[in-house]
């Protein structure tokens, strides 16, 4: 069940038009931004630590 929900599709559009607020639209753009962030995050830290291992000539 937890796989499944992983690929469910989410329609930020819909979700920010039937908002109560603004605090809650901030909150959903915030929210699917944060998935490329921690991939961002991840291949830096990959990026870094193939550098760091060239360097040393290892």
């Amino acid at each position: 069940m937890k796989l499944i929900s992983l690929f469910q599709k989410v329609d930020i559009a819909e979700k920010i038009k039937d908002a109560p607020d603004s605090g809650y639209q901030i909150g959903v753009v915030i929210g699917s931004f944060i998935p490329f962030l921690v991939l961002g995050g991840l291949a830096l830290w990959m990026y870094l630590g193939a550098k760091k291992r060239d360097k040393n000539g290892n």
